[in-house]
């Protein structure tokens, strides 16, 4: 491994104890663009009522919002812990190149954290934890074909 990677890994697991320290969740993260600007990133959820506010995604959130850009293409993730379905689904959509991670998601399950279970939901099971089905309708598609009438729209 390189000192890069464990510098970052470092410093994301740093940011999770100092969390923890101050009532937060022990989820820490840091982004790294590809010019090499650093953000980071802690666990909010239960500071700011938000179930979507992880450490990868307030790092991603923070960065695009001050590089004013909803692509971070070539940028790297270094999570404390194994990044959970929203967040890696989240850096996908942030288009970054690469994540790294040190804990895994069944050293959170030990913790009370219910990632492992979310990955078996994705995996096609644990299906009673919230039953998703498609609905036919008439229209489902419209927004759609709007969107891809508009010369103007934004590609993502």
């Amino acid at each position: 491994m390189s000192q890069e990677i464990s510098k970052r890994l470092a410093q994301a697991i740093a940011l999770a104890e100092r969390n923890v320290t101050v009532g937060g969740g022990p989820f820490g993260a840091v982004l790294v663009t590809a010019s090499g600007r650093v953000f980071e990133g802690v666990n909010r959820v239960t500071e700011d009522n938000d179930p979507t506010a992880h450490a990868e995604v307030t790092a991603i959130r923070q960065a695009c919002r001050e590089l004013g850009t909803f692509s971070l293409e070539g940028a790297v993730l270094y999570a404390s812990c194994e990044p959970c379905p929203m967040c890696l689904a989240s850096s996908l959509w942030a288009r970054l190149g690469r994540v790294y991670f040190a804990a895994d998601r069944f050293d959170a399950a030990r913790a009370g954290f219910d990632d492992a279970a979310f990955y078996r939901y994705f995996e096609g099971g644990a299906r009673e934890l919230m039953p998703a089905e498609k609905v036919e309708t008439a229209a489902a598609t419209t927004p759609f074909e709007r969107w891809a009438e508009r010369a103007d729209r934004v590609e993502y």
